[in-house]
């Protein structure tokens, strides 16, 4: 027995380092990906910043919709346009949750030029957010991490929404997302 999970340890340990030296072949071009090198990080509409291939786990906190419009799972087209080729991109519902989510200005903690009405960050992935909807305007810090230089980044609330927002796995120029943060339901429609 101690045989065995000393073997199945070591093999957990070395598979997550395999992992870990996959993923950062990027260095500073964001992550680029999986299997193919040539393949970009997208860029979004908001500033050509880049968002990972991963969007990963929803923020710690954030309530699941009880009854979305479009349950996990579900296929449909996204109308959003934060990013190249996601205009009329098919996608896949992943999840779907009832929070406040918000479009903001900011500039990314490793310089660069303002980003304006970036879409979307939700109430749980700003810092000390407190219970209530925040005002237009309102002075926040960025607990999200999108794309590089957004984590800590201070922001300011360009609008919100209280619609039920998705994450989704979608393909675009040949390339997967997957757990795309965020796209609202009013960004999304039936797949036809």
């Amino acid at each position: 027995m101690r045989k065995r999970l000393t073997t199945t340890i070591a093999a957990g340990v070395l598979g997550g380092a395999l992992l870990l030296s996959g993923c950062s072949t990027g260095g500073d071009q964001g992550h680029q990906g999986h299997g193919s090198s040539s393949a970009s990080t997208p860029a979004s509409s908001d500033g050509g910043m880049e968002h990972p291939m991963d969007g990963g786990p929803a923020p710690a906190g954030i309530e699941k919709a009880t009854s979305p419009k479009y349950p996990v799972d579900t296929e449909v087209t996204l109308t959003a346009d934060h990013m190249e080729g996601m205009d009329g991109a098919k996608a896949t519902i992943v999840g779907a949750y009832d929070t406040y989510t918000y479009a903001v200005n900011f500039t990314p903690t490793t310089g660069g030029e303002p980003v304006k009405d970036h879409k979307w960050v939700v109430h749980e992935e700003i810092k000390d957010a407190g219970d209530q909807r925040l005002a237009d305007g309102t002075e926040v810090t960025l607990d999200a991490e999108h794309m590089k230089g957004m984590k800590g980044a201070k922001a300011t609330i360009d609008s919100s929404t209280d619609e039920t927002v998705y994450m989704v796995d979608y393909k675009a120029d040949g390339m997967t997302m997957t757990n795309h943060k965020w796209v609202v339901e009013s960004e999304i429609q039936p797949a036809s």
